[in-house]
């Protein structure tokens, strides 16, 4: 697979894999520690929901000032060295159990991702500009997002082994170790990609920082600040509230762009912002992997093991065994968990909350244990589909292109809003066989909804990025490619919001008809928009 490639491209993906293998680990656990009762910190669904839209918003906001800040001015090198120690640094901090010092970790990963992610993705861009090496691009960045693939999914299988022998701290350090071994291989190979760590500096047409800092960066500070000190939620809590603002000034500058633009410039802009508005209610559903679809696996999917499989996960301590304990059902706590007062923890039950619809279970003696896979298990049925579906669909496309019809990148990614609206129906139909929670369901409708929704995911995200590079005027790039993290970030705090509404819905499947409807509405604007966003893209050249 490397011979015919660059000599860096085995660092840098390998690199990539680690940083991916700790990120995905800390994501599929997060959540669920924060609603631990004995191990973490309590949290309620609404809670836990709204720290993770928050914190993954802002993992995809920073990349935007890190991509500037390694162009501009420290390099790619240095920038991915120094997001890489502090995203190692905030994982492991994690493991201290603390409300104060998980804020400093989240900080530091969010930081640090945003000088790893954009900048690594450049360098790879980079390797590729060569004669010899310029045709192979579109390979290499198709073998380099299989590492990421590949660290998302073995990650939390350690995940899972490490919390379930010791706890939830070793699982966050071994994040932070993953981190740190791809910062080591990243350096070991630097001597292939130094030549390509070229600083653009700022040039004549480019937005300079000081002129960012005064029209984007202030505005947002002093508009979250004020979202944040107003009294009352407007938008569900303190944290949506500053986010929300912060945003207002962002989404009047690019829209600025537009109004301000060059006659030649509008129509590329337009297309650009338009995407960018509609792939908002992608991520807002998709990204609901971390919270909601991970209560679906921890409290409405049959995760119990028996026989062979059983004895198998045991000794790879992929299980954790439930006891049964008849007498301490709780009647009063809609988790079956704790009881509260004023916001406290005034009395914990054993009572697991697995066994609330599973009806066998219930039928056990007092004192009967049940062995279940590890809940962030679950987390590996997506990358799993991506390395499986990929080469299946670069095939496809290749075949299409070969008869000249191959769709324009704006239809692909209006059908992956819509494939991805169908997505969510399984899940409509995982509530209808499971009679609205009361009974647990197969998990195999996760891996119908995970199937369905990642062939949305490789119809748009890669294409997204791709069609930035492609219709950005040459002066703006790196802003328009801010514009794209600006609506990811958007997204994925949407999707917080949404999943802290999880306990609101008596009947789930309502919950995830609006998450249906949300994107059927993204996608059927889009397709009334297609004939003149490809007409734009005809008109440049552009498939």
């Amino acid at each position: 697979m490397w011979k015919k490639h660059p000599k860096a491209l085995p660092f840098l993906f390998f690199s990539e894999m680690w940083e991916r293998f700790g990120y995905y680990l800390m994501i599929g656990i997060f959540t669920l520690y924060l609603k631990d009762v004995k191990a973490g910190f309590a949290m309620t669904e609404a809670e836990s929901a709204d720290l993770y839209g928050t914190f993954i918003a802002l993992v995809f906001l920073t990349p935007f000032l890190g991509g500037l800040i390694a162009d501009r001015y420290w390099g790619y090198r240095k920038s991915i060295i120094i997001g890489g120690l502090l995203m190692g640094t905030g994982y492991c901090l994690m493991a201290i159990h603390s409300l104060p010092v998980l804020y400093v970790s989240m900080t530091l990963v969010i930081v640090g991702n945003g000088f790893f992610k954009p900048n690594i993705s450049t360098l790879l861009g980079n390797v590729y500009t060569t004669p010899q090496n310029n045709h192979q691009k579109d390979e290499g960045y198709n073998i380099f997002y299989m590492g990421i693939n590949i660290g998302a999914f073995v990650c939390n299988f350690f995940g899972a082994v490490l919390y379930n022998m010791l706890g939830w701290g070793y699982a966050f350090a071994a994040a932070g170790i993953g981190m740190f071994i791809g910062v080591l291989i990243f350096v070991i190979g630097t001597k292939h990609y130094k030549a390509f760590d070229i600083k653009k500096g700022v040039k004549e047409n480019d937005m300079s920082m000081g002129k960012i800092t005064a029209l984007i960066l202030l505005p947002s500070i002093l508009a979250g600040v004020v979202g944040w000190i107003l009294p009352g939620n407007i938008f569900g809590s303190d944290s949506t509230d500053a986010f929300i603002f912060a945003c207002i000034p962002v989404i009047i500058f690019y829209t600025s762009l537009y109004f301000k633009a060059d006659a030649d410039e509008k129509a590329p802009i337009g297309v650009l912002l338009t995407i960018f508005a509609v792939v908002v209610m992608f991520w807002a559903v998709f990204k609901q992997n971390g919270t909601a679809l991970n209560t679906w696996a921890d409290r409405y999917t049959d995760r119990a093991v028996s026989g062979t499989t059983e004895k198998i996960f045991n000794a790879v301590k992929f299980t954790q065994t439930l006891e049964y304990k008849k007498d301490s059902v709780p009647l009063y706590d809609e988790l079956f968990r704790l009881q509260k007062q004023d916001g406290k923890v005034i009395k914990e039950y054993n009572y697991p909350i697995y066994f609330r619809n599973d009806v066998q279970s219930k039928m056990q003696t007092e004192g009967g244990t049940l062995s279940v896979w590890a809940t962030n298990l679950s987390q590996s049925i997506n990358p799993a589909w991506v390395i499986l579906i990929t080469p299946l669909l670069v095939a496809f496309f290749t075949w299409l292109r070969a008869r000249k019809k191959e769709p324009s990148t704006p239809t692909k990614i209006a059908f992956g809003l819509f494939i991805s609206a169908l997505s969510v129906l399984v899940m409509v139909a995982a509530v209808q066989a499971g009679n609205n929670g009361a009974e647990k369901v197969s998990v195999w409708w996760l891996v119908g909804s995970y199937g369905v929704i990642t062939v949305g995911e490789l119809l748009l995200s890669p294409m997204g990025l791709s069609l930035v590079s492609k219709l950005s005027p040459v002066r703006i790039t790196s802003l328009m490619m801010g514009g794209w993290f600006l609506s990811t970030s958007i997204g994925n705090k949407l999707s917080g919001v949404l999943a802290s509404m999880w306990d609101t819905y008596e009947n789930k499947a309502n919950f995830f008809w609006l998450n249906f409807l949300l994107l059927m509405a993204s996608a059927a604007l889009l397709f009334l928009m297609l004939k003149k966003l490809n007409k734009v893209m005809k008109e440049r050249g552009i498939s």
